[in-house]
């Protein structure tokens, strides 16, 4: 077996010296390239862009006393309009409490009348003066701190909206600080998704296209509200920001969709 491998290889030899080609030899050959190759496009162009239905503002309110809530007028899902109660707690402590700075003050005040009036006849000294002008300061700050919390024992809504959801019950006792309500204004429905940066050449706020809603399986005209401020430079995209152009009862926040936005030159 050797003594054949090596005249093969003899043969092949005097082959190439020979000018000869030789037999059973493959060349791979290199695989032609294209003389202009297309730029990639960012993967975000060669997917379908989803966007999901916000309010355009919403919060959480939270107690800001230790009291038992007493009522809870607008149900969850229920709307309401701005300034309207949301919350009402049992403040008669708070209120025990401000009568009996009240009186505290109205104390501290004849006390220093009288003795403004002794001032008059020299009858009593400076430092008495002081003391009594101090206190009746001290229970005006008192009555004012007090007024303060009974003004906390109502929560009224800082907008019209609709209550997302109630975190506490009527007759259930609050800690300072503990959430109630989830409350949002449903007014106008925002949208926010990414968009390729490429899109910056030509998109601008106001410019419209519609998005196709899953829940509904609608079509609804919308337009672009803002322009992130910045491109991610991995994904080469952009957020942004529209809103739904238009009033439509059915759309609720938490809905999504595609968005079906058009550039110009493929319109």
């Amino acid at each position: 077996m050797r003594m054949l491998r090596l005249t093969a290889l003899l043969r092949r030899t005097c082959w190439l010296l020979a000018g000869l080609p030789v037999v059973g030899v493959a060349y791979a050959q290199a695989p032609a390239t294209a003389s202009a190759a297309s730029p990639a496009k960012p993967a975000l162009e060669r997917q379908e862009i989803r966007a999901q239905l916000l309010p355009r503002r919403y919060t959480t309110i939270a107690a800001e006393i230790g009291a038992k809530v007493n009522r809870l007028p607008v149900p969850e899902g229920g709307a309401f309009k701005a300034g309207q109660l949301l919350v009402s707690f049992d403040c008669s402590l708070q209120q025990a409490q401000l009568q009996k700075a009240q009186a505290e003050l109205d104390g501290a005040e004849q006390s220093h009348k009288t003795n403004l009036r002794l001032a008059e006849l020299n009858s009593v000294g400076q430092l008495e003066l002081d003391l009594s002008k101090a206190a009746q300061t001290k229970a005006r700050a008192e009555v004012g701190a007090n007024r303060t919390m009974l003004g906390k024992c109502s929560i009224a809504a800082p907008y019209a909206g609709r209550v997302a959801e109630q975190k506490v019950r009527e007759q259930q006792y609050a800690q300072p600080g503990q959430a109630l309500l989830d409350i949002l204004d449903d007014s106008v429905l925002e949208l926010e998704f990414l968009v390729p940066s490429a899109w910056l050449g030509w998109l601008r706020v106001g410019s419209t296209f519609q998005v196709d809603i899953d829940e509904t399986r609608k079509s609804y005209p919308a337009k672009f509200i803002r322009i992130g401020a910045r491109v991610d430079p991995v994904s080469q995209s952009v957020k942004v920001a529209a809103a739904i152009d238009g009033r439509f009862p059915e759309l609720i926040a938490g809905m999504s969709g595609r968005v079906k936005v058009t550039p110009p030159a493929a319109r």
